[in-house]
């Protein structure tokens, strides 16, 4: 039989998908995420759902009853303000904006010899000086002009100014130091002459990196209503076995250390992973005396079944700071969900609100790697210069993959929700008997199309979310 001319040709002939999409990824690779019509009842969780989710506030409340929540709003906000007054003055020490001089943003990232890879940080900083009224922007022409730059004084004094916000969240002192010391550096971040994780983990240490993702306020709250959760799954599923466990992109284990504490002496099976044989070998030293700890290196762009995890082999996933780092997020969600037993539980930990403090810092961790297309994202993100995801996007996307969302943690009415941005997100595994059997659509396309035409992996979802031209972000 002669093969059909394209992928779409031979998935028309495929009755059970309904809609699809191609994926691209790394090194060549494509997943196919294939959806049937859909489903009439998406299901609504289980009936201890919400409980869990009450308790799990009240886990996070009971770690920082002691901060002055009603301080944070002001408090991140100094951080913000600080970052502005950086980027401000890097693009003023270029001279690319005095004498009445204007550019566009690709003339900026010229001008600042920034590499291909950063090129959305400059944008996007651009866009935050207009919004905060430090440029502007003559939107028929697409240039730049009008800068605010801070004189010496003020800069200093915002530089002290810092200290104080990191006092109040408590951030360990050397958050002001790695704060500055990124603002010091960042022509040279920018044009890859240092890089962050130099200034982030100085000498190999990680007590800065343990400081924001765990001591702080703010990471308290949600690594501990993040960690009650898992153990409201504990209790569970109590007698059954060790309670399975897959942590993905464990870091320097600032949840993981939550999550033990709040299992206490539960029996488990606890896969610790991370893409750094680093971070593998930081959490051997941190956990590795802890019964039923295992580690293995784990690509989230990557197929996890290709990295020796098996299908329904997990009761949680773990995913604390790490998915958005996904370059499609859907396809991300769709393999994880894949690794967890039916009516298993997927819990993240994400930020859903930008900070201006991370366009000076943390952002260049999320850069994509050298060499690679300034276009990183290929989802709901594709060309918007963007990282993080609305806890409401992350709702609709745990809906897509096929997880019931649990409520987005802590709710919008709660003190810290406005002003730190943190989210805990969770999902239960569904059945997905309502979609396409992804062998069986790779056996019609091995049928219809040579080898070379046929996607790399098959994940069936619920719904194909594309990409849009607009976003949000909450």
């Amino acid at each position: 039989m002669t093969a059909p001319a394209s992928l779409a040709d031979a998935l028309a002939e495929v009755p059970e998908v309904a809609a699809w999409q191609l994926v691209p990824g790394n090194g060549g690779d494509t997943t196919l995420l294939v959806a049937g019509e859909p489903a009439a009842d998406r299901g609504r969780g289980r009936p201890g759902d919400l409980a869990a989710a009450v308790e799990a506030v009240a886990a996070g409340d009971a770690v920082t009853k002691s901060a002055d929540l009603s301080s944070f709003p002001g408090l991140m906000r100094l951080l913000d303000e600080t970052a502005l007054l950086t980027t401000a003055r890097v693009l003023d020490r270029a001279r690319l904006f005095r004498g009445g001089a204007s550019h566009t943003a690709a003339e900026t990232v010229d001008g600042l010899g920034c590499v291909p890879r950063h090129a959305w940080i400059v944008r996007r900083w651009l866009r935050t000086l207009v919004t905060e009224q430090r440029l502007e922007h003559d939107s028929a022409t697409g240039r730049y002009h009008s800068l605010t730059a801070p004189d010496r004084q003020t800069y200093a004094r915002a530089r002290r100014a810092l200290d104080d916000a990191r006092r109040g969240l408590d951030y360990p002192v050397s958050m002001t130091r790695f704060f500055l010391s990124a603002a010091d550096r960042l022509a040279l971040l920018l044009q890859d002459r240092t890089t962050l994780q130099e200034i982030l983990f100085p000498d190999g240490g990680t007590d800065t990196a343990e400081g924001n993702y765990r001591d702080s306020t703010p990471s308290r709250w949600v690594n501990h209503a993040a960690a009650d959760l898992v153990a409201a799954e504990a209790r569970r599923l109590a007698g059954r076995r060790p309670l399975r466990i897959l942590e993905a992109g464990a870091g320097v284990g600032a949840t993981t250390g939550a999550v033990l504490e709040a299992l206490g002496d539960t029996p488990v099976d606890y896969l610790f992973t991370d893409v750094s044989r680093f971070f593998l070998l930081a959490g051997r030293e941190a956990f590795g005396s802890h019964t039923g700890m295992r580690r293995q290196i784990l690509d989230i762009n990557a197929d996890p079944l290709t990295q020796g995890f098996a299908p329904a082999s997990q009761d949680v996933v773990l995913a604390a700071n790490v998915l958005h780092n996904a370059r499609h997020v859907g396809r991300a969600l769709a393999a994880l969900r894949e690794l967890l037993v039916p009516d298993g539980l997927l819990v993240l930990v994400e930020s859903c609100q930008e900070h201006y403090q991370a366009l000076t810092s943390m952002y260049f961790l999320m850069s994509p790697p050298p060499g690679a297309s300034d276009d990183w994202f290929t989802d709901l993100r594709a060309g918007q210069d963007r990282v993080f995801l609305s806890g409401d996007e992350w709702s609709r996307q745990l809906d897509a993959a096929g997880l019931t969302p649990l409520p987005v943690l802590p709710g919008a009415d709660h003190p810290l929700a406005a002003a730190i941005g943190q989210r805990v997100i969770a999902g239960r595994a569904r059945p997905l008997n309502d979609g396409p059997d992804p062998a069986a659509v790779g056996s019609a396309l091995a049928a219809r199309l040579p080898p070379d035409a046929r996607p790399t992996r098959i994940h069936a979802v619920h719904r194909i979310i594309r990409p849009t031209t607009t976003g949000e972000i909450c």
